[in-house]
């Protein structure tokens, strides 16, 4: 497994950054802004609402030593219909032209593979609650750990195990549970007038679960329990590193920032015989704060992601979610976000924002459900 291409790029990245932002000008030094307060640097933020990113990017300021902050975020992503690399394919035409690789046993116990997939996903949900805690020990060092809370929903349709496309019914699948903590360390690598380099550090470990069952309806028209494929699981199964770099700006009311963040996997299979592709993702966006206590945001975001390697006996079936090709891809996201931030009164110092958004391109592995739409509500607090 090749670690040293995504670090190599972070610490690149970092060290162009800090070598192009050394020589702008000192703007938050020499115009101090209502609700900023200036210190080590200029990033230790008052009241500013954007001081902050959008609400759906993780690790992105650095707190002053000594300060603890709590967040709070809910997000939900639906998945809607079917694609096969960027063209979108019907449930009809994939029970007829996509070919089933996983045997099954039929009521009078054979053992027979369809030539094509028999079952197909048509709509899935995630919702996530994630809590979140954050530590500076000093003015350079913000440590991090994310509990991430998970309920998929899953929505199918049943052809019969002859060839064509005789629809016999539906059914859903659920699995919930607690996900994959994150723990974490920004580094500060600049802090130099209006411009701010952090590295991001963090380790991802294997609490999710990976043997999440339920009942499903089978082409025979019986309602087995099953060990859930791929996409239903909870977790990854392997310690993931999470490699990244951090930059942000500001100049009066107008801020923006870009991040490289990483998944890569330390171990070549879980305890189930597979393990998740490596994930890089890069983002960039641009905010403008109309007032302390309110600024609004667009983002975009381009990731990509290779499928899984190996295999889990126990998941199998003629649908295309049982197949660890059917996995990863590229996608680029298109969001718009808003951050209130309370200046006075009980409340003062706490955060809310908002942040939605859809994909503009998708290239999946496929056929794959495709990405409708998501968003994230969150709530931050620092002492």
């Amino acid at each position: 497994m090749n670690l040293r291409l995504p670090l190599n790029v972070a610490l690149g990245a970092a060290t162009m950054l800090a070598t192009a932002s050394s020589s702008l000008p000192a703007v938050a030094d020499e115009l101090p802004m209502a609700g900023f307060s200036v210190k080590g640097g200029g990033h230790h933020h008052g009241v500013r609402a954007d001081g902050h990113a959008p609400i759906g990017v993780m690790g992105d300021h650095m707190h002053k030593k000594g300060e603890w902050m709590l967040s709070y975020r809910y997000m939900r992503m639906n998945m809607e219909g079917n694609r096969i690399g960027t063209n979108s394919i019907s449930p009809e035409e994939i029970v007829t032209t996509v070919p089933n690789h996983n045997p099954v046993v039929t009521p009078n116990g054979m053992t027979v593979t369809p030539p094509f997939l028999r079952v197909v996903p048509t709509r899935m949900t995630m919702d996530m609650h994630m809590l979140g805690a954050m530590y500076a020990p000093s003015d350079n060092i913000t440590l991090m750990a994310m509990l991430p809370l998970i309920r998929k929903d899953m929505d199918h349709i049943t052809f019969s195990p002859m060839p064509g496309a005789n629809l016999i019914g539906g059914f859903k699948t659920k699995s919930e549970g607690v996900g994959d903590v994150k723990l974490g360390a920004l580094y500060r690598l600049l802090d130099v007038g209006r411009n701010h380099v952090h590295l991001n550090m963090g380790i991802s470990a294997p609490t999710g679960s990976l043997q999440e069952r339920d009942d499903i309806f089978d082409p025979f028209g019986r309602t087995p329990e099953v060990r859930l494929p791929y996409a239903m699981q909870l977790g990854t199964g392997t310690w993931d590193l999470l490699p990244g770099v951090t930059y942000t700006g500001r100049e009066r009311d107008l801020s923006w920032g870009a991040q490289y963040s990483a998944e890569i996997r330390l171990e070549d299979e879980n305890s189930e015989g597979y393990s998740w592709g490596d994930k890089h993702s890069f983002t960039g966006w641009v905010a403008y704060q109309f007032a302390p206590w309110i600024s609004t945001s667009i983002r975009a975001k381009y990731s990509t992601q290779s499928d899984i390697e190996g295999f889990d006996s126990q998941i199998g079936g003629p649908i295309q979610t049982a197949h660890p090709a059917n996995f990863g891809g590229k996608k680029l996201d298109l969001m718009g976000g808003v951050n209130l931030m309370v200046p006075d009164g009980p409340l003062k110092g706490h955060r809310l924002a908002l942040e939605a958004g859809a994909p503009v391109y998708q290239d999946l592995n496929g056929p794959q459900l495709e990405t409708d739409w998501m968003f994230t509500l969150g709530w931050q607090k620092a002492f």
